[in-house]
């Protein structure tokens, strides 16, 4: 595996100047030209950036890495303070300490100039998640990635819609089939209204299939 560096890159402080959130990410020398200065970071994904569609939207550096294992951990469904998100019109997905428990994600490799992207995208600034940085497992070895964890979480029911993107990204990237069979038998809230980010992703699923008809016909 390419050797990585521990840096400082955020700290979020209060009006008041007192640190809310401090946390360290791994930096990588990439060989690859296009990330911008060869520097990039590993993410874990456990929720909807599972699917690579839906990570790419916001996040287009984003290549995959790994699939990895979170021990001690559990996935769990809710809203950061009870606030219900307006993006997904449910619980969204989040990770706590449970011995014995295990999380399975994939590990994407990014660009650190889309760092601040998938903060954004995590309501990080608003306090609804934190960065931290945690050890996963893959093919026996351990490696330290960037991932998120909800503050003040709420426990609630997902929407079938979020949770059919996570199981989307499962299947896309081979996770275990014990795990995606548990992945399907979580219950949602039944809601069945329209999703803007629903569209938005289908569209992108869509221009990535007909793009890749389009390259296998010049083959």
């Amino acid at each position: 595996l390419t050797p990585f560096k521990i840096v400082s890159v955020f700290t979020l402080l209060d009006s008041n100047g007192f640190v809310l959130v401090s946390t360290k990410i791994a930096l990588m020398s990439s060989p690859d030209k296009n990330m911008e200065n060869n520097q990039t970071f590993l993410y874990f994904a456990y929720g909807s950036n599972l699917l690579k569609e839906r990570l790419q939207l916001k996040n287009p550096s984003a290549t995959v890495y790994c699939v990895a294992r979170l021990k001690d951990y559990k996935l769990v469904f809710g809203n950061s303070k009870g606030l219900a998100s307006d993006r997904w019109h449910g619980g969204v997905a989040t990770i706590e300490d449970s011995p014995g428990d295990e999380v399975w994600g994939v590990v994407w490799r990014m660009s650190i100039s889309d760092l601040e992207s998938l903060d954004n995208q995590e309501n990080v600034m608003l306090g609804a998640y934190r960065p931290v940085e945690l050890s996963v497992k893959t093919k026996g070895q351990d490696i330290s990635c960037r991932t998120y964890i909800m503050n003040s979480c709420v426990y609630a029911r997902p929407s079938p819609q979020y949770l059919q993107v996570i199981v989307m990204g499962a299947e896309q990237n081979g996770l275990p089939k014990e795990y995606q069979e548990k992945l399907r038998a979580i219950k949602t809230n039944m809601y069945d209204g329209l999703l803007p980010m629903m569209t938005e992703l289908e569209q992108n699923l869509k221009e990535m299939k007909d793009r890749k008809q389009e390259l296998e016909s010049y083959v």
